[in-house]
């Protein structure tokens, strides 16, 4: 049987899709291929159980009808059996439809009654965390995901990490990992103070800080860069996305806020520490056994909101790097 998953754009969603390949795995004779999109594609790489990554090459928010058209006609000649679509848009089960998959499986979203025809109504108590409900879509339409179930999993290239590593000059060990950035907003963001503070305490206990982030985030992390006299090498804007799993890999701390980063680190096995703020560890906690989160737990949070509504950002300018410091 062969299935091919429509895959999220967002880094951290992605991550949370392997759940759903880790449960399709478990079938005898499938075969599990991806569709995503550019900014999410590479991670499909690094994921036991995934065949191939079908590119697609269309911008985030971009309609594209043309593009999906001849993204159809192409993966129509694949024969899938099933599509699962992670995305709850019309236009993310357009290919499935067109590409005349026979069997398009994906939640009730929006006006999706012809292009997804095994519809799953969400009940949201049942299935809290994200990842929970990818992973059911995986499931027959009466089946019941069952605990424990399988955490999503990245592998780290080992050779490429020790190449990083030397190209940047990098320590060996004694690495903690500091991720500043979030994309959704800064109301997912720690204060720089406060991660300037605690990349001075660790620099102070004898370890290398490592910045890491997106082009998008290297002003931050030159702010922080600059509050830190030694001891921190910012990465933020030199590495890829999988450039930045890789190393990663190597760290034996990694402190972050509720971001993509965040879930590649537990994908990865390596001791998390999430800083949370405006979204809820009870919807998209990081998935490992050594993760941890540190919260306020406020009466306005969480809110969803990308910029604090009240205009105080209380539930991240209060969460002091001390009781960071305190978990590690």
């Amino acid at each position: 049987m062969k299935i091919l998953v429509v895959a999220p754009a967002w880094v951290g969603d992605m991550v949370m899709a392997h759940g759903l390949v880790r449960i399709l795995n478990r079938r005898e004779a499938v075969t599990v291929d991806m569709l995503a999109p550019a900014a999410s594609a590479p991670l499909a790489d690094r994921m036991p159980g995934v065949r191939i990554t079908h590119l697609l090459e269309i911008d985030h928010g971009e309609l594209g009808w043309g593009k999906r058209r001849s993204e159809a006609r192409r993966l129509a000649t694949e024969n899938y059996d099933q599509a699962i679509v992670l995305p709850n848009s019309f236009k993310s089960a357009l290919i499935p439809y067109w590409a005349g998959i026979e069997r398009r499986t994906g939640w009730t979203g929006e006006s999706r009654v012809v292009v997804i025809n095994d519809r799953r109504s969400l009940e949201e108590s049942r299935y809290p965390l994200m990842v929970e409900r990818f992973m059911a879509l995986g499931l027959p339409a009466d089946g019941e995901l069952q605990k424990p179930y399988p955490l999503p999993q990245l592998k780290a290239d080992e050779e490429r990490a020790v190449e990083l590593r030397g190209q940047h000059q990098l320590a060996t060990d004694g690495i903690t990992i500091l991720c500043p950035g979030a994309e959704f907003g800064p109301a997912k963001r720690w204060p720089v103070k406060h991660f300037a503070a605690l990349a001075r305490h660790e620099v102070h206990v004898g370890r290398e800080v490592w910045l890491i982030g997106s082009p998008a985030e290297v002003a931050v992390c030159r702010d922080i860069e600059q509050q830190v006299p030694r001891g921190l090498v910012n990465l933020a804007g030199r590495t890829s996305l999988l450039d930045a799993l890789d190393l990663i890999s190597l760290a034996g701390r990694v402190i972050c806020n509720d971001s993509g980063l965040m879930h590649v680190a537990a994908a990865l096995g390596r001791k998390v520490i999430a800083v949370f703020g405006s979204t809820s560890p009870e919807f998209t906690p990081p998935l490992g056994v050594t993760a941890q989160v540190v919260r306020l737990d406020l009466a306005c949070s969480p809110c969803f909101e990308r910029v604090c509504p009240l205009g105080h950002l209380r539930c991240l300018e209060e969460l002091q790097p001390e009781q960071v410091i305190e978990v590690l």
